[in-house]
């Protein structure tokens, strides 16, 4: 891409699986425009550190997930680079305790029968969206949600403002 054509950049769950993350966050903010936002979503890091006492396997494989980020130390690593900060929040507060489960019994283990259960309730929360699991997941969200997501807007360049 040229530089600066995108009104809105999302990087969603793969700055954990590239060495180079700086380079790609570069590259994100490079094809934002100005005024653009750039929303990222990663791994949380007490649920993914959570995964990666529980199982080698989970993260040590070839494209797996090489580094664990913290919130505020990603959001400082993308404000450095000139990007303003606007929002944060967390999600997927099901699915942490489906994949401490897949790292209990083994991740490729998907035929386990605790693990083929709660992917069937995850499927079905997904497709039903019950009050029920709603409310769950609100409740647990900020307490064991899978996901951080971060939103950024890149800013008008000092020397645009004359």
């Amino acid at each position: 891409y040229a530089e600066g054509p995108l009104d809105c950049v999302i990087a969603s769950d793969i700055l954990e699986h590239v060495p180079a993350d700086s380079t790609a966050i570069d590259e994100l903010i490079r094809v934002l425009k100005v005024g653009g936002t750039l929303a990222v979503t990663v791994p949380r890091w007490m649920p993914e550190r959570l995964c990666w006492l529980l199982s080698d396997d989970y993260h040590s494989n070839e494209g797996g997930h090489i580094r664990i980020y913290r919130a505020n130390q990603l959001r400082a690593k993308i404000a450095r680079r000139g990007m303003s900060f606007r929002h944060t929040h967390h999600s997927h507060a099901l699915h942490a305790p489906f994949w401490w489960l897949k790292c209990l019994v083994g991740v490729d283990n998907s035929q386990h029968p605790a693990v083929v259960a709660y992917h069937k309730m995850l499927v079905w929360d997904m497709m039903q969206r019950p009050r029920v699991t709603r409310l769950a997941e609100a409740t647990l969200n900020p307490l064991i949600g899978k996901s951080v997501a971060l939103y950024f807007e890149k800013p008008v360049p000092a020397v645009e403002l004359v």
